[in-house]
């Protein structure tokens, strides 16, 4: 337990570095993907929507930090988008490996839409604005290409430990 919490701790610290002192030198048309929001969905995705949620809310408070919108806002709007993916996911069988991309670029969307929509409700109004139409849809897109690298750390990150077997040579 305490080792995968280690891994997916890491993972967050790495994906938060990347995501502020990387990604803005790597803006496509002007927009940065949500590292911390397409791992929470693969996390989602594999291991069900609480692992995912809390993934979520704590990759999105970290995003928040360095905001200059409310804190919490980016929290609330990745956990609940990965609690909403991880509840859909389970009630069907496990994606290609194609799906992914999808998956994650329209838990982008979901997840700006949200930002955005409870942005302006606690008074940021310079969000809730047309520009952020084109944004949203784009930074979904942009979330789609990462998770073709994400998922598949997330989901390692996010591995239980694996129960020793007798002799040591699995069979």
């Amino acid at each position: 337990m305490m080792l995968r919490f280690g891994r997916l701790a890491l993972m967050l610290v790495l994906l938060v570095v990347l995501q502020t002192a990387v990604f803005p030198h790597v803006r496509v048309a002007d927009v940065v993907p949500d590292l911390g929001l397409v791992a929470a969905v693969a996390i989602a995705v594999r291991y069900g929507p609480e692992l995912g949620a809390i993934f979520g809310f704590v990759a999105g408070l970290a995003s928040d930090v360095f905001l200059q919108t409310p804190l919490g806002l980016s929290a609330l709007a990745f956990g609940l988008t990965a609690y909403f993916v991880g509840m859909l996911q389970q009630s069907l069988a496990r994606p290609a490996w194609w799906m992914n991309p999808l998956v994650a670029t329209t838990a982008g969307i979901v997840a700006g839409a949200l930002y955005v929509g409870l942005g302006a409700l606690v008074g940021q109004q310079q969000l809730f604005v047309l520009r952020s139409v084109r944004i949203i849809l784009l930074a979904g897109v942009y979330d789609g290409v990462v998770a073709l690298v994400i998922f598949p750390l997330a989901i390692a990150a996010a591995r239980p430990r694996v129960p020793a077997t007798i002799g040591g040579a699995g069979y």
